[in-house]
């Protein structure tokens, strides 16, 4: 005689079951929450990867390059200024140019500071770009020469303060982070004075940035660490084969207008 069935058994195994799904699916949601943020190819796994440990605190990647970028703009801008003080046609520009000539002066010496106590070996000559923009400025003269010179610099300097700013935030390093600071004034400085020349077009660089390309989806390679002979940078001076009147930095010059204002 065959047994019945007993009554209920298929509902309790679909109510496990379902248990064991529900179970399964809430692992999986949490799971990538503590999981994700330390896993390979992530931004902290990256960073990780990347930083180097020295007596004033952890170096990553992004303060390698930053080094390396104030160096870099030390190399094209101060040579730059000097040339605005030759070629400038207004006071304003002239102006600037001694503001860029002082300010590269200052910042290039802290920065081989910084890359001498760091063990980092820093470039001698301007990027390929740069001296394309020492090319153009180089070229141009009168008025034309004004604008390019405005425009190129402040373009330069724009770009170069948004990662300043996130250097300062950021940055484990004490020597990095002074000298982010020491950047940020300088180039803020360097900002104002090349707007106060007038010849800055503002829609211009807004429509650069709404345009700019958006960053790589993979990492670029990490800039080089520190090495046992890392070199003597040759320090950015201004040369003296050209004696120039002082420029009188005491005086004043308005800001241009903006590219709207508002209605009175």
């Amino acid at each position: 005689m065959r047994s019945r069935p007993v009554q209920g058994r298929g509902v309790f195994s679909g109510t496990g079951l379902l248990i064991t799904l529900l179970a399964g699916t809430l692992v999986a949601l949490i799971f990538p929450v503590w999981s994700y943020a330390d896993r390979s190819g992530t931004g902290l796994d990256t960073l990780n990867a990347q930083t180097l440990s020295t007596q004033y605190g952890p170096l990553s990647a992004q303060d390698r390059d930053f080094i390396t970028r104030v160096r870099l703009a030390g190399l094209w801008e101060l040579p730059a200024g000097q040339q605005a003080e030759q070629k400038g046609t207004t006071l304003a520009v002239r102006t600037a140019g001694r503001h860029l000539i002082e300010g590269h002066t200052f910042l290039d010496a802290r920065v081989r500071d910084v890359a001498a106590r760091l063990g980092l070996a820093l470039p001698n000559q301007p990027s390929a770009q740069q001296r394309q923009w020492l090319t153009i400025l180089n070229s141009a003269q009168g008025e034309a020469y004004d604008r390019d010179f405005a425009n190129l610099l402040r373009q330069a300097h724009g770009k170069v303060f948004a990662v300043v700013a996130q250097v300062r935030a950021t940055t484990r390093n004490s020597l990095v982070r002074a000298l982010a600071e020491d950047a940020n004034t300088t180039v803020l400085d360097h900002i104002k004075v090349l707007e106060a020349t007038g010849y800055v077009d503002f829609d211009a660089l807004a429509q650069d940035a709404a345009t700019a390309s958006p960053p790589p989806l993979t990492n670029s390679p990490a800039p080089p660490g520190p090495t046992d002979n890392p070199g003597t940078p040759v320090p950015v001076t201004p040369s003296a084969a050209v004696s120039l009147p002082p420029v009188d930095t005491s005086a004043t010059y308005a800001l241009p207008p903006a590219a709207s204002s508002p209605p009175p």
